[in-house]
């Protein structure tokens, strides 16, 4: 991305970029948005369904749990069906599984649909970048600056999405989430053509073995840690604040808006100066720090630290995401694939172990469990330092240009 300007308004501008660009974005910022959608709507899910907040969590863990298992899919289907027709098959899945859950009669099928969802969604997103950049007009800059926009923008309007329509009824969100992908996947059809195929098709257990990589292995060991922090902030905070869909999403819209911007602004910023683990450890550390007074301190202290909260995980996806692109020295797609496939099994099991860690104990610990996950996180930073300052300090924003479109990592 250095030298180049995305917000020229030459042809590589991120506002001049062809249909099939826009309608790819477009379609990821509603993927983005299934992420958080429910965050608003748990409590009323619960009560709509007689359910517990364990037993409610299990929509975040079964959607990442089958996302985690997918990153090892998804690069074989891709690679072999090519960019268009992996986003059209993800989009399908979506627009089925969403509107299935839409009409669940108990948390066990709203729990299995979510599951589909989840391997639609991997489908989808672990492939869009690839495309968005592979279709953009000029060079690669506006093209990641507008895929990160629509991840930071899907992150902070989910909730948004999840409040307005869940507050007449939980079941709205799911529907409204479907027609929307079913319109992304018209746009799609319409606009995107076909582009080349890989030279060379992945294989299942290419992802696994790129994990033998020591460096590798440790940034996925570290945000495997961070990621169990991350989602007890988003699939546990919103039983704490106990608000009313409509102050829960607007709490969290605040949350997206600062992960939006401390992902595409601040955080390159802070690396040119600072560098990467610096900012890295740093940023962890703050988190745990946050998540002690979001768990220790009253009402208002809980809304101001999840909302704080954004800024932090802002700067580690993008920081993450940079390293896991550029220790390897195995293809970006297959590094990345390998280090979601771990990273993302903490994300399945924070949004069931929180709540049982709360039924065991008092409803403080899941965030002091959850701070020292994200000390651990640093703790690996620290101790792999010497393997990670090399590409660190090489790395740049650049790297995801050739990503292949498996990081979802922000």
């Amino acid at each position: 991305m250095q030298g180049e300007d995305p917000f020229d308004q030459g042809a590589g501008s991120i506002l001049r970029q062809p249909k099939a660009v826009w309608a790819t974005a477009g379609a990821s910022v509603v993927a983005f948005m299934g992420i958080g959608l429910v965050d608003p709507i748990l409590p009323s899910i619960a009560k709509g369904l007689e359910a517990t907040p364990s037993q409610v969590s299990l929509l975040f863990t079964s959607y990442f749990l089958i996302t985690a298992v997918a990153m090892l899919v998804t690069g074989f289907v891709s690679s072999r069906l090519g960019g268009r027709r992996t986003l059209l098959a993800g989009l399908a899945l979506v627009v089925v599984f969403a509107a299935l859950s839409g009409t669940s009669t108990s948390v066990g099928e709203l729990v299995g649909f979510r599951a589909g969802w989840g391997l639609g969604n991997a489908l989808f997103v672990s492939t869009s970048l690839a495309v968005i950049v592979g279709a953009a007009a000029g060079g690669s800059a506006a093209a990641i600056l507008l895929y990160e926009s629509a991840l930071g923008l899907g992150m902070a309007c989910g909730p948004l999405l999840g409040a307005l329509l869940g507050d007449a009824s939980w079941r709205y969100p799911f529907f409204g989430t479907a027609a929307l992908m079913a319109i992304g996947f018209l746009c799609i059809t319409a606009f995107l053509k076909e582009q080349p195929r890989p030279a060379r098709k992945t294989s299942l257990l290419d992802p696994i073995r790129a994990l033998g990589h020591g460096g590798l292995a440790s940034v996925a060991a570290s945000a495997f840690f961070y990621n169990y922090a991350f989602f007890t902030i988003l699939a546990f905070t919103p039983f704490v604040l106990d608000m009313t869909p409509y102050r829960a999403g607007a709490v969290f819209f605040a949350w997206g808006l600062l992960l939006a911007v401390f992902s595409v602004l601040v955080a390159p910023r802070l690396q040119e100066r600072f560098g990467s683990l610096k900012v890295l450890g740093a940023s962890l550390l703050l988190l745990a720090v946050d998540l002690l007074v979001l768990g220790y301190g009253d009402h208002t202290a809980a809304i101001v630290c999840t909302i704080v909260s954004g800024a932090f995980i802002g700067m580690n996806n993008t920081v993450y995401t940079e390293l896991a692109l550029g220790v390897s020295d195995a293809p970006r797609p297959v590094a990345s694939a390998g280090y979601n496939f771990v990273r993302w099994f903490a994300a399945a099991a924070a949004p069931y172990l929180a709540p049982k860690i709360e039924e065991w104990s008092d409803i403080h610990v899941p965030f002091v469990v959850a701070a020292v996950a994200a000390v651990a996180g640093a703790l690996v930073v620290w101790a792999r330092r010497s393997a990670l300052t090399h590409e660190a300090e090489a790395l740049g924003p650049k790297h995801a240009a050739e990503d292949g479109g498996a990081a979802f990592a922000d």
